[in-house]
């Protein structure tokens, strides 16, 4: 450590989907790396310990040769253009500012954009557009939640700060003795290392979730279930009717689901019963129902391209306007079909964790990658941008997993460029090249017509 040091308050944690945004960083500015990271959980204090800048890495880099920045733009640029079925995958892990960036270009070269969600939580994105969302933000949760209930999820594990943040210790406005104030339920299949911070654990046979959703609104419509509830879900017939009772006369509940529901048997039925059920409640007191979302921005990418093209992920513009058919459109199908002849991979890696078939096809065409680090994507690379990470390098929007836009306070420069700028110049010259190609295109047609005279 050296004596050039500066602190950030109240700088972002864009590790997970919580985004907390009451970090105070101590940066030590002549080594280019964060010191300390105050409040952060275990997952942050790694996240910003592990980025420092990496001397000597090429900024970009063409089929593994170091190039300039300009040089690798132009070249990924006119890799978009030429393929005919260009996709654009990740985006999780950046701003908003350049996720909007890469909805635009993917408009233009007429590709197909996706972004984490179809690999995690695509099938709650399915049911919000079936059913509707009876929604809040945490901070109305932490204030005013009287019953909260975790369906399919670990966040003891996998969120960290969620319960002592946002949901079940903090005192709040209605809840001023935190946990005392509060009933916790606990819903999963197996015991996790969040069990012991539940008043009730429930734990239904794996892959009955949605029998057991549909005999909760069953029972809080007044419905008589059948007697042998037990041997079909896993969950005696008194413990639902006592959690539909506590559900129907709390103040205000809330029921957080994680991916052990919406990546199970069922999949968007799972997620659209529980929408349902909370918009049920709603009948008798004040009911949400939110998702615990993974990546830092995944819930800024759903937003970024739901209200740039209607359709929150999965989204095709071949013929020139949006269309959304998960299944065909998402990127891992794409890819395992052999639709897609070339990639611009944005923040992610799906050569590590996407299915065989899908990797080796992804192999198979020219990649552009946009990342913070060499990736097993990113040695595959056609064109290859070593990028800055936002929150530690670079400004911008993010939101956090209740639709909260926050601003992000960087801790230290780095020398690389950060992904908005690269997709804006990237954009630039997409633009330049589809408009140089439409007047050569109408020139030619000129000469045509004007041949025969």
């Amino acid at each position: 450590m050296t004596e050039n040091t500066k602190i950030i308050e109240n700088a972002t944690c864009t590790f997970c989907g919580c985004v907390c945004d009451d970090m105070i960083l101590t940066v030590d500015l002549d080594e280019k790396k964060i010191i300390k990271s105050k409040n952060a959980c275990v997952l942050g204090r790694a996240w910003f310990a592990e980025h420092t800048i990496e001397e000597g890495a090429a900024a970009a880099m063409i089929d593994g040769k170091e190039v300039s920045v300009e040089e690798a733009i132009e070249e990924a640029a006119q890799t978009l253009t030429k393929a005919k079925f260009p996709i654009t995958y990740g985006l999780s892990d950046t701003t908003c500012e350049a996720q909007r960036q890469a909805v635009a270009i993917t408009d233009k070269v007429k590709g197909n954009i996706d972004t984490t969600t179809s690999v995690c939580h695509g099938p709650s994105g399915l049911a919000f557009q079936g059913v509707g969302e009876s929604t809040s933000t945490l901070g109305e949760v932490k204030n005013r939640a009287d019953l909260v209930i975790y369906w399919g999820g670990n966040p003891a594990e996998s969120h960290p700060r969620h319960f002592g943040r946002y949901a079940v210790t903090p005192k709040g406005m209605f809840t001023p003795r935190g946990k005392k104030d509060r009933t916790v339920v606990l819903i999963d299949v197996r015991k996790t290392k969040s069990s012991p911070v539940a008043d009730i654990l429930i734990r239904p046979k794996p892959g009955k979730d949605f029998e057991v959703l549909w005999a909760l609104r069953a029972l809080v419509k007044g419905k008589k279930l059948s007697t042998d509830i037990q041997e079909r879900t896993g969950v005696p017939l008194e413990v639902l009717q006592d959690l539909s009772d506590r559900m129907k006369n709390c103040r205000f509940g809330v029921l957080f689901f994680g991916m052990g529901l919406t990546m199970t048997r069922g999949r968007h039925f799972n997620s659209g019963a529980l929408l349902a059920l909370a918009t049920d409640l709603n009948e008798f007191t004040h009911f949400v129902a939110k998702p615990v979302r993974g990546h830092g921005n995944v819930t800024g990418a759903d937003n970024v391209v739901s209200w740039q093209t209607g359709y929150p992920f999965g989204v095709n513009f071949s013929r020139g306007y949006p269309r959304f058919n998960p299944g065909e459109f998402t990127t891992v199908d794409t890819l395992a079909n052999g639709h897609a002849d070339a990639a611009m991979i944005i923040a992610s890696d799906p050569a590590s964790n996407f299915p065989k078939k899908a990797i080796a096809h992804l192999k198979s065409i020219p990649i552009v990658v946009l990342d913070t680090k060499s990736t097993e994507t990113s040695n595959d690379a056609h064109v290859a941008f070593r990028t800055s990470t936002y929150g530690i390098n670079t400004s911008g929007t993010v939101y956090r997993m209740d639709d909260v836009p926050i601003t992000l306070r960087p801790a230290f420069e780095s020398p690389f460029p950060d992904d908005e700028t690269i997709l804006k110049g990237i954009n630039k010259r997409v633009n330049e090249l589809m408009l140089a190609k439409h007047y050569a295109s109408g020139a030619r047609g000129e000469e045509k017509v004007a041949a025969p005279i």
